[in-house]
């Protein structure tokens, strides 16, 4: 397999960058509110959320980083959809929350299920090589 964009097994230059620096940035504004993001944890009821919060944005950013550069695509898509596997039902439970936060909730739910779909697209393309 080759790393060029000509080649049908490897997705597109732009459609890798976009989603894999979308997600790195979400992943750095994690780290650059690492208090804040445990202590929203926390309020959810993630247990250990000081220690999960930190592991689960570098999965999120390693995974974005190796689906930009499609370097371990496989583990990288895999990254990726793990974090929005653990982090979706327990963040934006929009079915437990007041009316007031419902719609919010639900928008960042649908939003990261959609953003798991492409995850899973692109591990696909990946196990395809």
């Amino acid at each position: 397999m080759t790393d060029s964009d000509s080649s049908n097994d490897t997705p597109s230059r732009l459609a890798r960058l976009l989603f894999g620096s979308g997600l790195a940035a979400l992943a750095i504004r994690n780290f650059t509110n690492l208090e804040g993001r445990i202590g929203y944890a926390d309020a959810k009821g993630v247990p250990e959320a000081d220690t999960l919060v930190p592991v689960g944005s570098g999965l999120l950013l390693g995974g974005s980083v190796g689906i930009g550069l499609w370097k371990l695509p496989r583990l990288s898509a895999a990254s990726v959809a793990a974090f929005f596997v653990a982090v979706t039902p327990v963040m934006h439970d929009f079915w437990a929350v007041d009316e007031e936060s419902r719609g919010e909730e639900l928008t960042s739910f649908l939003q990261n299920v959609a953003l798991l779909g492409a995850a899973l697209a692109f591990f696909k393309r990946a196990a395809e090589n």
